[in-house]
């Protein structure tokens, strides 16, 4: 019974651990604009008002300008993390349901080049 239970916590640690691993790709960072959530190397995220809850509208030539923040192929949702399945089978990082997009012009940390760009592109901010 006591390698049983060591075991049970031995794996809930590691799967808490895995899904810390996933999210933690994505950071809050400063901007002009305030606090914006970023990824790993600290680039802006963006969220696209085209976008349906839990679907995203950016796709081909889009999805080449606004890069999908992708997932792992199995990712473990938390808390207002979760993700979506695009049209191409990927995994795509979401918060609060709405898809989550870098812009190619973002070159440093707290750039927001993207944000009011044609009125529907805004940057993710927690």
């Amino acid at each position: 019974m006591r390698h049983l239970i060591v075991a049970v916590i031995a794996a809930t640690s590691l799967m808490a651990y895995s899904a810390f691993a996933q999210v933690a790709a994505i950071k809050i960072g400063e901007s002009a604009k305030g606090e914006v959530l970023t990824n790993d190397k600290g680039l802006t995220l963006y969220v696209f008002d085209k976008d349906s809850p839990g679907k995203s509208a950016c796709d081909s030539q889009c999805a080449l300008d606004w890069l999908p923040l992708v997932a792992a192929p199995s990712p473990i949702p938390m808390g207002d993390y979760t993700f979506i399945t695009r049209d191409d089978g990927s995994k795509q990082w979401a918060y609060k349901g709405r898809p989550l997009y870098n812009w190619r012009s973002d070159k440093a940390p707290g750039d927001i080049t993207g944000d009011g760009l044609l009125n529907i592109w805004h940057i993710a901010q927690p």
